[in-house]
């Protein structure tokens, strides 16, 4: 028998719990992140695993019936996105991933997926496994030519021996005995499979490998569906991990812990002790158990479970409601999990439910007590909770449960820095917050600007007309019917403006009002929201505006102020916003043109004047004349066509502009029917407030209502370091890398989708779902990407995808995920449900997505199931695993330079850096070459973490019919781990790839602070020009463009140096 001696290794090298690790999980650790794993060293200690046969249990395995097919999977064709947004403004230059809802529809290509599953039957249980696998199926054998050959496989009903025909070799050749199984891994693990001739030939998800004998061989297998695969691993690994004795098939020596339970629940339900339930009754329990189940799907497994044994009525035993109880409320995807980190058959006991939540979920300082919790918690059957086990439906509620979520429950808070200027942070802003509908038809309503406000809005438009009997009031276009008097809607704000969030509220005053109903408007604001108003002047000694912490509790007034040398109680000012939208459309005059642009001209009273302080309206005229006039306290607003000019022609000076002034942006006039401008395509350049309609569902509101999710729904979004920085270069256009900023890789795993209704506008009858899923990267161009599932044929209740996608986020701070569920078999509306959630808020893991409604109700029930994983993720906010995807040979490396100013002695400085850099650079890849190396020698994707890794080596020991042992000496700073005697090739190999993990890792952390310091310096240096720079180029004789080109260098030079390849070592 294997045992384990290592006092100080920590629970993860325990035996009891080595259990065939998940393949291709969690998010990567960097040398430093995977180090921790392993105990501080200080004491030596060892770790001792001798192999040996093991023994195995006699326990029966209970079967729960039968198979039903999964689907077989069609792709359609259709647009995705069932917004009202109708109309495309001009001039709008798309930079996401589709433009507005006037996208059109994509011919989009049909692919099928045939599965071998027979109609009848769902895998539901080992026992289910087992009896499929002797059935047997055909699969294609690999060989190491990368040649294929279908051969057909089945197991020995012994257990013993796997076969397969047809075969050259002699029957009794073409076998693999079961006991010589070392591993099974999932997905294409081997060099065979991996080889570039096969790679692109099959989707991961259809291959495995079967490790087998002493040199730790390969059969190499590819199935026709992911779901043949899962059944074939769910259950090799079974009978690998826990014995070949002879399974009963049809009826189980004791009941298991689930069927204990639910046999309870039906006696519970049989208060009459008759031995039957009415079928009502039997269905309302299963649906109470399962709230998003269908009672037709229920009445209906009953009868057929009835007509197969010859009974008929209403009344239902206790054998048919436990087999349709299991049949129907057992996920096959959940149980492939359970069984994967299982050491007791059927059910996670605490030290199982550990090695789950810590190395698949990510979840640090996991401990007994808290696994113990989430029995408690979860587990429904009260010999389980007493026990310390988590069965299958245990283990459901768990991963259904909010702890479980995709979205990161620390961003449920403000959780981010609110210290920073104003100008550095993105705020939730809406655009004509009075209207329910379009502009044109649309009427308006006080209860608009609630739900703006309860969901997290900072910045309101108010659009205010002169009213009868002296009182001002709002409303938006030709909407002069539904008219709202000013007061009622102060009062509204001034009773909800911090009921979701106690930051700034910025009002945004547009006023069309006589003189003297504007001195009514200023005395209504004084009166109605009192000392919430902020009206002390700006301290003209700073340079930007105060922070949202400062202003907590504060409304802020957006508007017209008398300028400086007016001193009569009333003046003429400029109306540059929806003033000059009227102009445009009417025609202006000539002389009431200004920079170009037509305005008007329009009376202004002190009394309102003198109500605006930090948030002073200006006319935005171009980048350099602001840079020299334009106060901090001074906010200029953009119509969305200018502001996509501005975004293409000059995105750097843009993304500078923003960093000290407020910008606001709002839709083009032509958006009549209210339709929403992408507010990536803003956000990107640092424009602060993007004015969206919300009474406009659809794809733009789900990227803005996600985005705002991020930090506590407050209202106020961090932009990301590199846009808010004095001197940083950031270009919105950015189609690759940023300077000094590694890619993430973002892995998705879509596994399944649960109770998904039909489209809500379907004019198809019945309720047949063909669902198929887009996953959405929208961010700056470089990040922009689609994928998509194929579509599930005739299933909405637990379709299985099975699908897994990688996309590359050059700029995680700005990046959103977007989950798009479809329905192929559709007659007008195709939109099922969606999630947006921000790239920072993913949680790594198994995680369930609840899915919302066009208008962003949640759906009951409605869920996507995905794993999550993200490699070479940086530091800064929460703490994140780190690792890497691709290896790089040196010659292949990509090195991070500065560029040439053309100012001399700028020049000569940042070339002394090149050298450190590239040394930086080396370092990093060495390290993270050697990781890669390491971990698929031990069968895993570079997306595995250490605790997998020494798991897996920790099973081939165990597994080995040989005595083996490797010893890990943790008493040096860097762990060694040896081979204490004769071990097989491959073994071998992963022992010096791990010896090189370590050398090169130390490499990096002794020579890490020299680098570093030479980059410091060489960033502190450059800093020493920044004020003097502009005269320093134009004594060079550089001016104009040159003079601006050299300044984007100079800015690129220290972002490199800044944030470059030494921060992420």
């Amino acid at each position: 028998m294997a045992g384990v001696h290592a006092s100080d290794a920590g629970h993860f090298l325990d035996p009891a719990i080595g259990a065939p690790p998940a393949q291709g999980a969690t998010t990567v650790a960097g040398i430093t992140g995977d180090a921790a794993v392993l105990p501080p060293a200080g004491t030596r200690t060892y770790l001792e695993v001798s192999a040996a046969a093991h023994g195995y249990g006699a326990e029966g395995i209970y079967t729960n019936g039968r198979y039903k097919e999964l689907g077989s999977p069609r792709i359609g064709s259709g647009s995705r996105d069932n917004s009202a947004e109708r109309i495309q403004a001009a001039g709008n230059a798309p930079c996401g991933i589709m433009k507005d809802g006037s996208k059109q529809r994509q011919v989009r290509k049909k692919t099928v997926s045939f599965s071998s599953m027979p109609s009848d039957r769902k895998i539901n249980s080992t026992a289910a496994c087992m009896a499929f696998m002797m059935e047997g199926c055909e699969m294609k054998k690999v060989r190491s030519n990368s040649r294929m050959y279908n051969r057909y496989f089945l197991l020995d009903p012994d257990m013993h021996w796997l076969r397969w025909e047809p075969s050259k070799k002699d029957s009794e050749k073409a076998k693999l005995e079961i006991k010589s199984i070392k591993e099974v891994r999932l997905g294409k693990k081997t060099p065979v499979l991996r080889s570039n001739g096969l790679s692109d030939q099959f989707p991961d998800e259809c291959a495995f490998s079967i490790i087998y004998g002493d040199n730790y061989e390969s059969l190499d297998l590819v199935a026709s569906t992911a779901d043949v695969v899962s059944t074939w691993v769910m259950g090799l690994r079974y009978l690998v991990s826990y014995g070949r004795h002879t399974v009963d098939m049809v009826e189980p020596s004791q009941p298991s812990l689930r069927t204990s339970w639910i046999g309870s629940v039906f006696e519970l339900a049989d208060m009459d002790k008759e031995g039957h339930i009415d079928l009502f009754r039997a269905t309302q329990i299963i649906k109470g158990l399962n709230p998003g189940m269908k009672e037709a799907r229920i009445e209906l497994k009953f009868k057929e479970l009835q007509k197969a044994k010859d009974q008929y009525g209403e009344a239902i035993n206790m054998d048919t409601f436990v087999e349709a109880y299991c049949e129907l409320c057992t996920r096959p995807e959940i149980f492939f999990l359970l069984v994967q980190f299982s050491s007791n058959k059927e059910y996670l006991d605490n030290k199982d439910l550990m090695l789950f939540v810590d190395v698949e979920q990510g979840v640090e300082a996991v401990t007994e007590d808290m696994c113990r919790e989430i029995v408690q918690k979860f587990e429904p059957s009260a010999e389980g909770r007493e026990r310390g086990y988590l069965s299958i439906d245990g283990f459901t509620h768990y991963l259904l449960s909010s702890e479980c979520h995709i979205f990161d429950p620390q961003h449920k808070r403000v959780c981010q820095d609110m210290t920073q200027p104003l100008s550095h942070y993105y705020i939730n802003s809406s655009h004509n917050a009075s209207l329910l509908e379009d502009h044109f038809w649309g009427s308006s309503d006080i209860s608009s600007y609630i739900r703006a406000l309860r969901m997290g809005c900072r910045s309101i438009e108010i659009i205010v007309w002169d009213g009868p009997d002296n009182e001002p009031v709002v409303y938006v276009g030709s909407s002069v019917a539904s008219q709202l008097a000013f007061s009622k809607v102060l009062d509204i704000i001034n009773q909800y403006a911090f009921e979701s969030s106690e930051y700034p509220l910025i009002l945004c005053l547009v006023t069309h009002c006589c003189i003297p109903q504007q001195r009514v408007m200023a005395q209504h604001m004084k009166k109605i929201l009192g000392d919430k108003l902020h009206v002390v002047s700006p301290n003209k000694e700073d340079n930007y505006l105060p922070s949202p912490e400062k202003l907590k509790g504060k409304i802020l007034l957006k508007g017209k102020k008398l300028p400086p040398n007016c001193t009569d109680a009333e003046g003429d000012v400029t109306d540059e916003e929806e003033g000059l939208e009227m102009s445009r459309r009417v025609g202006a005059d000539e002389k009431d043109q200004l920079n170009g642009l037509g305005c008007k001209r329009l009376r202004l009273c002190r009394e309102l004047s003198d109500l605006v302080s930090l948030c002073k309206s200006v006319q935005f005229r171009d980048f350099d004349i602001s840079k020299r006039e334009q106060k901090y306290w001074e906010i200029c607003s953009l119509n969305e066509v200018d502001a996509n000019r501005f975004a293409n022609e000059f995105p750097e000076e843009f993304v500078c502009y923003n960093k000290r002034f407020l910008s606001r942006i709002y839709p083009t006039p032509m958006r009549i029917d209210a339709s929403n401008m992408n507010p990536q395509d803003f956000w990107k350049c640092g424009c602060q407030i993007v004015a969206m309609n919300y009474q406009t569902p659809g794809l733009m509101m789900d990227l803005n209502l996600g985005w705002f999710r991020q930090n506590g729904n407050c209202g106020y979004v961090l932009r990301p370091a590199i846009m808010r920085e004095e001197v940083s270069y950031f270009s919105a256009n950015a189609r690759d890398s940023l300077p000094g900023v590694s890619a993430q890789l973002l892995h998705i795993k879509v596994i399944s989708g649960q109770n998904l209704p039909k489209p809500r506008g379907s004019a198809a009858k019945g309720d047949v779902v063909e669902p198929y899923i887009y996953v959405e990267i929208h961010g700056i161009p470089a990040d922009c990407a689609e994928q998509r599932t194929k579509t599930v044929s005739q299933n909405g209740d637990n379709p299985i995808f099975d699908e897994t996608f990688e996309f590359q986020i050059n700029l995680p701070e700005l990046a959103v995920l977007r989950f798009v569920v479809l329905d192929d078999d559709y007659i007008g509306d195709e939109f099922i449900g969606q999630y947006t959630i921000p790239f920072e808020c993913l949680q790594p893991g198994y995680r369930h997505v609840p899915l919302q409604s066009l208008t962003g109700e949640f759906l009951p029930n409605t869920t996507l199931f995905v794993h999550i994983t993200i490699t070479n993720r940086r530091g800064g906010g929460k703490a994140h695993k780190r690792g890497l995807s691709v290896r790089k040979g040196r010659k292949a490396r990509e090195y991070t330079t500065t560029k040439t100013t053309g100012i001399k002695v700028v020049d000569e400085l940042f070339r002394a850096s090149t050298q450190p850099l590239r040394e930086a650079t080396d370092l990093r890849e060495n390290v993270q070459n050697a990781m890669v190396s390491f971990k698929e020698l031990c069968g895993l994707t570079p997306a595995a973490n250490m605790k997998q890794c020494i798991l897996t080596v920790s099973t081939w020991l165990m597994n080995s019919e040989r005595s083996l042992r490797v010893t890990v000496d943790l008493s040096e700073t860097y762990p060694t781990m040896e081979a204490q005697g004769p071990v097989p090739e491959l073994l071998r190999k992963v022992l010096n790839a791990y010896d090189m993990m370590i050398q090169t890792s130390k490499t990096l952390i002794e020579s890490a602070d020299v680098v570093y310091s030479k980059l410091t310096q060489a960033q502190r240096a450059g800093l020493d020009f920044h004020e003097d720079l502009h005269r320093i180029g134009a004594k060079e004789g550089l001016k104009g463009r040159k003079l601006q080109k050299a300044m984007e260098s100079y800015a690129w030079n220290i972002t490199v140096l800044k944030d470059g390849h030494w921060t992420r070592i």
